[in-house]
């Protein structure tokens, strides 16, 4: 299952649903129906897992448009007819999902609804962090559940495993695997894996300029030139998805080497210390991408400012932030 909620982590929903289901994925996971019926409308036919949604959405138009739909209640499950369910239970994240004390209820509810029960599910709390004690209780809760809801009379199939389980625990990939971050080329894990990311942020320089020791840049002078240097103003800011927080922290690729970003990111722009380095207006800056290619990174961003870089790459879906696809 390719987990494209969230406009495809911000990389676009519907591209990338098309290059997942052309590169042999069967499943897209959607978080709400808006979301899923977005995909319908743009011709995509496979089958769609939608999740989160609250009582005002009518979920009839959910069969109607043959979108499976994730339940964590009986008061959901009645709000349904007709439709192909996933039962979630919580099996210790808290979050979404049945409660075990309710999960009985609800697999008797199910057994004898008019809607299709297709699989159990439940999400991991700490997949990414390899040997916690919690993988292995949930998996043993997960376990049971699904127990009961055989005794129950139901035979359905199982999905437990997010990007990061998918990686490091083959155990658990049962019928489906749901892959998110690492689909995009970001690692879940501490460990190292062949990941590619997909996104690279580029933009260009603007405008060139020397200034002189002792001058200073940007708003609140936070930082001053000890030498003369030449600046090169890119027009990229918190705006378009850069985070004021990586204000004196952040590097960008530029004329063939990385650089750093002198003062505050500005809402519209920012301003790049190019030292004595030959660099003109029109130049091509990026701001991250991959490692491979002795770029900044999402991850790299991420950990400066204390987030993870799921934060920064769905942050990207910004109104000026141009896209465009390559590799067809």
């Amino acid at each position: 299952m390719a987990v494209v909620k969230a406009d495809g982590y911000g990389h676009g929903a519907v591209p990338v649903a098309k290059a997942a289901l052309q590169a042999g994925v069967t499943w897209l996971g959607s978080c709400s129906l808006e979301e899923a019926l977005a995909l319908r409308e743009a011709g995509i036919t496979a089958p769609i897992l939608s999740w989160l949604d609250g009582p005002e959405v009518d979920m009839s138009t959910a069969v109607a448009a043959g979108v499976d739909v994730g339940v964590s209640s009986v008061e959901q499950l009645r709000r349904l007819s007709g439709a192909r369910v996933h039962l979630k239970i919580d099996t210790g994240l808290s979050r979404n999902g049945c409660p075990p004390e309710r999960w009985a209820e609800l697999v008797r509810a199910a057994a004898v609804s008019d809607n299709e029960v297709y699989a159990v599910w439940s999400h991991l709390a700490c997949a990414d962090d390899p040997g916690h004690p919690s993988i292995d209780e949930q998996a043993k809760r997960f376990a049971d559940a699904y127990d009961e809801a055989v005794s129950a009379g139901l035979r359905p199939k199982r999905h437990l495993a997010n990007s990061a389980a998918t990686l490091n625990r083959p155990d658990l990939h049962f019928d489906i695997v749901r892959l998110g971050i690492a689909m995009y080329g970001l690692n879940p894990l501490a460990q190292p894996e062949d990941l590619r990311p997909v996104m690279t942020f580029r933009s260009q320089v603007a405008l060139v300029k020397r200034i002189r020791a002792g001058e200073s840049v940007s708003y609140g002078q936070t930082w001053t030139a000890t030498e003369d240097t030449t600046l090169a103003l890119v027009t990229a800011g918190y705006a378009d998805g850069v985070p004021r927080l990586l204000s004196n922290r952040m590097e960008v690729l530029l004329a063939g080497a990385r650089r750093p970003i002198r003062g505050r990111v500005c809402m519209d722009q920012v301003v790049v210390d190019c030292g004595d380095a030959d660099v003109s207006e029109g130049d091509d800056v990026v701001l991250f991408g991959s490692a491979a290619r002795g770029e900044p990174t999402a991850t790299e961003w991420a950990e400066a400012i204390g987030t993870i870089d799921y934060e920064i790459v769905t942050g990207m879906y910004r109104p000026r932030v141009r896209r465009r696809y390559l590799g067809g």
